[in-house]
């Protein structure tokens, strides 16, 4: 027993050891892709590699893992938002094992054609939706000669064309890539024995493992169940997950979302900074007025220009004076939408911020959080103090946080000798549509937790599966074939040795009731045992009682040697034929045919009622003596329903009493004791009836001499469909060989 754990034990840290080596080997070759600058990728060669040798989860783990791991190495930033690609191939990979394709090697190239394809194609999507276009340089260039084009484009129709060229050189590209790793991972996988490759494959079998047609077959059981406890983890396991990935996607989303919005406000707050440190503030009344005139406007515009362009966020710079009309610019860089106003024109645009900007600038610093919101703008005191060796300015500024567009205006305040505030220097910037922002985060963060999603989806149903559903399953199919297999002792310790073989071995309560059901089987086993000895004594005591029964009758009346012998193996016979020739299948169970035979000498039991005189006369009876010979049945039937009565056995003496009381009864209604016909006679009674005249006929009486073998059939067959159910002596006719031996049998007795 102790050898058999380290056994396990070696395997499992083999298979876990499989996935590690894969990691490693997928990071090792990125980061020798990324050196030498190789147009490739070959980040999947251990994912193949642990998926053919261990399965599907630690294919899925080695995927979802190496990119994690090339992504916060900085081998590859974006390898984190292509799980769904990784996890596609260690399916595959996996499923190429477990179905046994790996058997035939050629079938190798299937597999780098179906990975390479589906690879190029999906990972060409991604990368036009994460980055606007083909990742490797190789590819973008070998599309824009495709299409002929210098650059991929902004025309619709020629995207269309850039996106389906970079497609098909994706293609190419991953089926070199792929093909590279896949072969890399198969010499690997080749190069282990197979048995041990088939250990470590079962290494997360907690039971003796099943093949891929009996785990088919538990699955397909499940399926018949809407609620499966399959059906019932999985479920629970994909509400966990997706619960789990939307509450950290949105935790995540929010807590970026705020992280970028101060970000940016540090960067309007700086530029603004940025352009009072390095413009020429003495100059500014003059710049408004003459504008190029002045020496230093030039340079001081350009200044606010370039800082727009770079300055992430930041939409427009601008400076502005103040005057009796109002404000009017000094500089202004315009935006992407509107244009630059030129110096001295009247800032109009602030018409929907000023009054929120007075009442910010008469609340003071202190009192700032009492303003109320205006025209969708709400106040916000900035301050630059937290920058390396500033003593700190405070500045106002007017945030709109709406649904559709978060925009910020930041306005520093240019102050004179007396600190007064005679100008600003705003700077404009914004998120972009936050429409826009959220679905390109949405959808890096639905890649990015979509692999961890499928691994812990794996996971849970990787540990269900081993450790409670294939278990679980394996029993029960096992002991419902106990149950209903259990007729026959053979079988049912069979059964048990079966239930035993599986070997469950999960370490906690399942384990636990998988031995006491062990137990329960083989105390069930011996308990059938037990009966079945008993069982077989009663029916050796009743066969005895039947047959001295059966004797007592027989010897009272001297003109019928062997006549219950003789007439139970032409039943037997009988029987036999009906089943071989498909007659009354529904009616010939194994017991009912077991009965028969065995009820067989009590057809004339009733005889032991009829006196001497008439049952032994040595003539032909009288009208009236054969009226009282007429009586057997019935005296027989009610002998036989008082032993029925008595031993409750019905169900055993059943046929005996239909035999007994309706042997003698005619197919055409003509027979007695009741004048029954057809098929209102009893089967077992209908078998009787030509087992009963063909042995009288074939037999020597006081009366008449024994006719010869064909006149008794041809007499047989005249009866067939007036006295005779016409298959029953269809049967009895086919099975003329085994009737001749019985009769060879007794003539030479």
């Amino acid at each position: 027993m102790i050898k058999q754990v380290r056994t396990i034990d070696k395997n499992s840290l083999q298979r876990a050891l499989a996935a590690i080596a894969g990691i490693g080997v997928n990071v090792t070759l990125s980061f020798i892709v990324k050196v030498f600058d190789l147009p490739l990728y070959l980040d999947t060669a251990g994912t193949v590699f642990a998926s053919m040798t261990s399965g599907l989860f630690p294919g899925i783990m080695t995927a979802v893992m190496s990119n994690l791991l090339i992504s916060f190495l900085k081998i590859n930033p974006d390898a984190m938002y292509y799980n769904l690609i990784g996890v596609f191939i260690a399916m595959c990979s996996a499923w190429f094992v477990h179905k046994k394709k790996h058997e035939n090697k050629w079938n190798i190239l299937v597999l780098v054609l179906v990975i390479g394809t589906v690879g190029g194609v999906f990972g060409n999507i991604l990368q036009w939706m994460l980055l606007g276009g083909p990742q490797l340089k190789v590819v973008e260039e070998t599309a824009m000669a495709i299409t002929g084009t210098s650059t991929p484009g902004t025309l619709k129709t020629t995207r269309v064309g850039f996106f389906l060229a970079s497609m098909i050189v994706n293609i190419i590209v991953n089926l070199i890539d792929k093909g590279g790793s896949v072969l890399l991972a198969a010499l690997a996988f080749y190069l282990i024995p197979s048995e041990r490759r088939t250990r470590i494959w079962n290494s997360g079998w907690r039971q003796k493992p099943l093949s891929y047609e009996e785990t088919k077959a538990i699955n397909a059981g499940k399926k018949s169940k809407s609620q499966s406890i399959k059906n019932r983890i999985t479920l629970m396991l994909t509400i966990a997950s997706v619960t789990l990935t939307a509450v950290m996607g949105i935790i995540s989303m929010n807590h970026h979302y705020d992280d970028r919005k101060k970000e940016i406000t540090r960067n309007a707050l700086y530029a603004a900074e940025f352009v009072k440190d390095q413009a020429d503030i003495q100059k500014l009344g003059s710049f408004m007025i003459n504008g190029e005139e002045i020496p230093g406007y030039t340079d001081d515009l350009n200044m606010l220009l370039k800082l727009r362009r770079t300055v992430p966020g930041v939409d427009r710079l601008s400076v502005i004076l103040s005057n009796d009309e109002g404000f009017r610019y000094v500089f202004d860089t315009g935006t992407d939408e509107n244009p630059a106003n030129e110096h001295g024109t009247i800032v109009e645009d602030i018409v929907e911020t000023l009054p929120l900007l007075r009442e910010m600038n008469q609340a003071g610093e202190k009192n700032i959080e009492k303003v109320e919101t205006k025209n969708g703008w709400k106040p916000e005191l900035l301050s630059d103090g937290d920058q390396e060796g500033k003593e700190g300015h405070a500045c106002n500024a007017a945030i709109s946080d709406d649904i559709i567009r978060w925009k910020l205006k930041v306005y520093y305040p240019l102050n004179n000798e007396k600190n007064e505030i005679y100008g600003y220097i705003v700077a404009d910037a914004s998120m972009g549509y936050t429409g826009t922002y959220l679905k390109e985060f949405s959808l890096k963060t639905l890649l990015v937790f979509s692999g961890f999603f499928i691994l812990v989806l794996g996971f849970g149903l990787w540990a269900s599966g081993y450790y409670l559903i294939y278990p679980i399953g394996t029993m029960a199919s096992l002991i419902d074939v106990f149950m209903h297999d259990s007729e026959d002792q053979s079988v049912l310790d069979s059964n048990v040795r079966k239930l035993r073989s599986i070997d469950i071995s999960t370490n906690d309560e399942l384990e636990t009731l998988y031995k006491a059901i062990c137990e329960m089987a083989s105390g069930t086993a011996e308990q059938m045992r037990s009966i079945r000895h008993f069982a077989d004594s009663t029916v050796q005591m009743q066969n005895g009682l039947i047959v001295t029964m059966a004797d007592l009758v027989e010897n009272r009346d001297s003109d019928t040697g062997a006549h219950i012998q003789k007439t139970a193996e032409y039943v037997r016979i009988i029987l036999d034929a009906l089943e071989r020739k498909g007659y009354y299948l529904e009616k010939l169970t194994p017991k009912f045919k077991s009965d028969a035979i065995m009820s067989a000498p009590l057809h004339d039991v009733g005889k032991i009622n009829i006196s001497d005189t008439v049952l032994n006369k040595p003539g032909k009876l009288t009208d009236e003596e054969y009226e009282i010979m007429k009586t057997h049945t019935i005296h027989g039937r009610l002998i036989m329903e008082k032993a029925i009565s008595t031993v409750h056995g019905e169900n055993y003496l059943k046929e005996a009493r239909n035999m007994a009381a309706y042997h003698h009864e005619r197919w055409d209604g003509k027979g007695y004791p009741e004048h029954l016909h057809g098929n209102v006679i009893p089967l077992s009674a209908r078998i009787m009836a030509v087992a009963d005249v063909f042995d009288a006929l074939t037999s020597p009486r006081v009366y008449k001499p024994a006719f010869p073998l064909e006149k008794a059939l041809e007499i047989i067959e005249e009866g067939s469909g007036t006295q005779f159910d016409p298959k029953c002596v269809d049967a009895f006719m086919d099975s003329l060989t085994e009737v001749k031996l019985v009769l060879k049998k007794y003539q030479e007795i």
